[in-house]
């Protein structure tokens, strides 16, 4: 990662894990990080120490983060730079502090980053999240709509929804996605009235317009459903050769249904 980018990383909010216990997780939170353009990992007091080549192997090439990982002893040092932090939970506390939705959250951490102040987010331990004192040192909550019946998170997937809403708030409610199937031209007039000509004769050898009456009106459904389908060259082109195998295979079938004859 270039110094630019670096920079632009540092400008969203710290990702402090609390205690995480293994080096797998906190290499998934470095990549999920790297996924959305945040860079400033911070780890209190990580069960198996630090640095962890499980951790580095997980991060799947997301180094950059890993190796401006910082380690602090308690959440008080991990925070202490910051002006604003949000403690993410998936239970209801005893607090009075403000709770907010991943979207919600986010836009207010891209404005306070607007304005210069240092944010973070506390995610708890793999087993059983923040402590209510962890809590109480962030000043607000954040958590997320997900089923009451199952609320638990892996802290990866956490800090992946969070990663996800602050690129998202920044990007004016322009949710398209980073790039687009290129679609083909789609044919011409003269490419479908030869489609339309090609299959009407080798269905008329095949005996498909019976009773005769009706052939009018089956002729303009298969050509309604033929021009409905805003078909491209290369979609008329391989129409024409399976018309035409079909064709082929008819042909064969008659010539040795005569010879046998």
């Amino acid at each position: 990662m270039d110094d630019e980018t670096l920079r632009q990383s540092r400008t969203g909010p710290a990702i402090v894990l609390v205690e995480p216990q293994l080096g797998e997780n906190i290499g998934m939170v470095a990549r999920a990080m790297a996924n959305f353009g945040l860079g400033d990992l911070r780890l209190v007091n990580p069960r198996d120490g630090w640095p962890s080549e499980k951790a580095r192997a997980a991060a799947s090439r997301s180094d950059h983060v890993i190796d401006a990982v910082r380690l602090f002893a308690t959440v008080e040092e991990a925070t202490a730079d910051l002006n604003f932090v949000m403690a993410t939970t998936a239970r209801a506390r005893d607090s009075f502090k403000p709770v907010r939705g991943p979207e919600e959250a986010a836009v207010d951490l891209r404005r306070r980053s607007a304005e210069g102040q240092g944010t973070g987010i506390l995610f708890g331990r793999e087993r059983w999240g923040l402590t209510n004192e962890e809590v109480g040192l962030a000043d607000e909550i954040v958590t997320f709509p997900v089923d009451p019946q199952f609320a638990s998170l892996n802290i990866a997937q956490a800090v992946l929804l969070m990663s996800y809403a602050y690129q998202a708030a920044g990007r004016g409610g322009d949710l398209s996605p980073r790039f687009e199937a290129k679609l083909p031209e789609p044919a011409t007039k003269d490419d479908l009235f030869r489609l339309f000509h090609h299959l009407e004769a080798s269905l008329e050898r095949a005996g498909y317009f019976f009773p005769e009456p009706k052939r009018e009106v089956m002729t303009q459904n298969l050509r309604t459903m033929l021009t409905k389908a805003n078909l491209s060259e290369p979609e008329v082109h391989t129409l024409r050769g399976v018309i035409k195998a079909f064709d082929y295979e008819a042909a064969q079938l008659r010539k040795k249904l005569g010879d046998a004859s």
